[in-house]
Parts: structure tokens; sequence; C-alpha cells
């Protein structure tokens, strides 16, 4: 579209040579309000802009803003660009974005967050991150404004869609190269995979952890954090090893129980238990400061005295040089995940739950703090440090 040269308001210079919009009188309509005397630039004397593609709202729309009859000139949104598709029906779609580390003010923690996948494969029950790709398909969706060109998967359930469509943020390592700010991030931790793993399936076919990793390898003195739940980390250990050299980083393996058979009805699509302590111990030989993250602690499945224990002397075996925990909570997305499984798989606990986390997506107070207790007294026991 190209802006008109027919009668528009007229714009005076300023002092300072930039161009300032008259204001106009409601009584007088579009007569110029005359300012002091000098040179005056009007839209005619500009050259034609092309501006790209109009949305047109609807009336309804308009009406609903407050606004007048007019015109919104926005252009919409491309549809996420589809990059892969597994034969079980899983999708892998293009998320552009402008940043990926975002800052405590946004994430409401201590830390920097920095995901370079939205959604993960593996599709836990109980994944807390099942909201934040929710609430991202949502914002996608409302962008595309009902238009009729997105596929199927933007029509899964929120809790299909969790696991059948994965966002992946192609550019992720330019924008961070382009944006990150060690003055800003200060001695706040970095922690990659704080909303979906960055070493899930996924991670194998485009790589973008790794090149997450690269681009930090140009920085120094960083407080860097990785969690994941998969083997696949010891792929990069050559470049943990030099992340090392360069930052403080922490690597944390995810691991709610060792006992196998449990955490298959829980996790179906992650590594087993072995697995994992397989690629901690692995990390701890290569001299990379790496633990367990005890996570998420169960009410009445993995919070009894012989769980945790089992954790913590597998960790210990492995060369763990930390073990922390913290109990499970259950957003709206995961909750609607969850509980149909805790019906089906361990039905006596369910009323428990529905009590427990009846009007907070976090565990009680009492209940949490009668777990940290807990977890205190066995890091002691196994010689771990409380971080």
């Amino acid at each position: 579209m190209v802006v008109p040269h027919a009668a528009a308001p007229s714009l005076r210079l300023n002092r300072i040579g930039g161009a300032q919009p008259v204001h106009q009188s409601a009584a007088q309509g579009l007569s110029r309000v005359l300012g002091p005397p000098g040179p005056h630039l009007r839209l005619r004397h500009l050259p034609p802009v092309r501006v790209g593609e109009v949305l047109v709202r609807g009336e309804e729309a308009v009406r609903r803003r407050g606004g007048g009859e007019q015109l919104f000139l926005l252009s919409a949104p491309p549809p996420l660009r589809l990059l892969d598709r597994r034969e079980r029906g899983t999708e892998f779609r293009g998320l552009p974005v402008r940043t990926v580390l975002n800052p405590p003010a946004s994430t409401g923690m201590s830390f920097w967050s920095l995901n370079p996948y939205v959604g993960c494969e593996f599709g836990c029950s109980y994944c807390y991150a099942r909201d934040t790709h929710r609430w991202v398909m949502k914002r996608a969706e409302e962008r595309r404004s009902g238009e009729a060109t997105c596929s199927t998967p933007f029509r899964l359930s929120a809790q299909d869609a969790f696991e059948r469509l994965i966002l992946v943020k192609s550019d992720a390592a330019s924008v961070l190269r382009r944006t990150l700010n060690p003055a800003r991030v200060g001695s706040a931790t970095i922690l990659i995979g704080t909303a979906t793993d960055p070493y899930q399936p996924a991670e194998r076919m485009f790589g973008l952890t790794r090149q997450l990793l690269e681009t930090l390898l140009a920085y120094r003195g960083l407080t860097v954090g990785i969690t994941t739940k998969s083997s696949l980390v010891t792929r990069d250990i050559d470049l943990l090893v030099q992340l090392a050299d360069r930052h403080d980083l922490h690597v944390s393996l995810s691991l709610a129980t060792t006992d196998p058979v449990l955490l298959r009805r829980l996790e179906p699509r992650t590594p087993l238990p072995h697995a994992r302590l397989r690629a901690l111990a692995a990390l701890t030989r290569a001299g990379i400061h790496a633990g367990v993250l005890l996570a998420p602690i169960l009410p009445g499945l993995t919070d009894g005295w012989a769980s945790l224990a089992a954790v913590m002397e597998a960790a210990k075996g492995a060369g763990a040089r930390s073990v922390a925990g913290s109990a499970l909570r259950l957003g709206p997305a995961a909750r609607a995940r969850f509980l149909p499984l805790l019906r089906r798989e361990f039905p006596g606990i369910v009323a428990r739950y529905e009590r427990h986390y009846a009007t907070s997506a976090n565990a009680s107070r009492a209940y949490t703090s009668a777990l940290a207790r807990r977890i205190r007294l066995l890091q002691e026991v196994y010689g771990f440090k409380e971080k």
C-alpha cells in the first residue's frame, strides 16, 4: 500500500529539525493551527512510502477498541513455518523471536531464562512448561486473527499440542549474540532449560542448544546453568569443558526417582534413571560441576524417605557435586494432563492432590517446609552441601 498525498494534518519543524504533528481543533476539523513563522513540512512534500500488507479489522473489532471507522496499518504475521514432521504426527515449526533471554523481572525468579524450544517431545505428564506452551500458542493464534491458514496442530488440545507441536527458535544463537549484555546480566545465572528440555529429541535435529553454548564461548565471567533429563548432554562435553574455563558452569540432571517402573508411568518418553546417572558420571569425570535436581517431588509417590535417599545415594555414586529438590508445581495446563493420569494409575491419591492443589499451583507452605527439612537431613547424610 502507498500512503496517499491526500489532504492530511500539517506538520511543522521544531527547533531541532524534527517534524511534529500540529494539533487540530474539533470545531475546525482539518484546519491548520498556526504556529510561529518559519518553514513548514507537509506530507505532500515527502515521497510515497510503501508500508506493505494492510490488515483491516472488522467494524466489531474497531468498536470494541473504542475507535471510529479506521484502518489498522498492521502487517499480519506469517504462519509458523513447518520445519519437519515426525511419523507419529509431531510437527516442528519455526518461531521467530526478537529476544531469547528472559530477565528476572519477567520470570519472577532470580535468574535469566534461555529456552531454544517451546514444547517438548518428552511430554512429561506433570510438566509446568505446558502452561508456557499454551500461552505462546494462544498468542500466536490471536496474532493470526483467526485466519484459516493454521494447520491441524493449532487445533490440538493444549495437552496434546505441548508434545506434538514443538516451536523451534531457529535464530536463537544469532539473537543471543546480538542482544546479550553481560553488564546487565551481572552475577545472576543464565539458566538454559527452565521451560522445556534443551536436550529433548528435537536437539538432535536442530542443534540449537549447542549453538547457544558456542555463542557463550565468546564471553567470560558469566554464571551459566543447564537443566536436562537427557543423556544427550554428553554430546557437548567438549564444549562444556571449554565453557567451564570461561564461566561458572553447573549442569543439573533432573531425576524424580530411581525406580524405572514408576518413572515410566509418569514420564513415558524420557531417558530411564540409569541413562541419566551414566550421563552424570561422564560429566563429573570430565571435571564439569554437575549434580542432580530431584524434581518434581510428588506427594505420596516420590517424597518418602526411601525414595529420596535412593536418589541421593545414586547421585553420590555418579560423582554428583550437589543434589537439590523441589515439590511439584501444578498449573492449569499441567493439571489437565496430570490428574487424569493419577486417576488411571494411582486412584488412591487423587483426592489428596485435588485438595492440596485446589487453590494454588504450588504445594502448601506446611508441606514444602517439611519436605525441605527432610531434604536437608539427607543432604547432610550423603555429604551434599545445601544449595
